[in-house]
């Protein structure tokens, strides 16, 4: 097999330096860091009903997050225009 130069910035080589473990060439670090999964590997793995479950959940969380955000939003209002009333007492 041959081999490549290539060039690294400092901070580059750092990181893929501290990625490197005990006995591993810097090779084998870029290959086990870029051998990974990908997404579609697992595409129809779950069946459609888990699926749609899971979609659900998040949905359902996602909009229990909007609420409380927006229940946060109206507190802080509410507390600003009481302080402003004060103030113009």
């Amino acid at each position: 097999m041959g081999t490549k130069t290539i060039s690294l910035s400092e901070d580059a080589y750092d990181r893929l330096k501290a990625e490197k473990e005990e006995n591993e060439s810097f090779s084998d670090t870029v290959r086990r860091l870029t051998t990974g999964v990908r997404l579609a590997d697992y595409h129809g793995v779950l069946s459609d009903k888990t699926a749609g479950e899971i979609e659900q959940i998040i949905a359902d969380r996602q909009a229990e997050r909007t609420g409380s955000r927006r229940k946060r939003a109206d507190r802080i209002a509410d507390a600003f225009d009481h302080g402003t009333e004060q103030e113009e007492r």
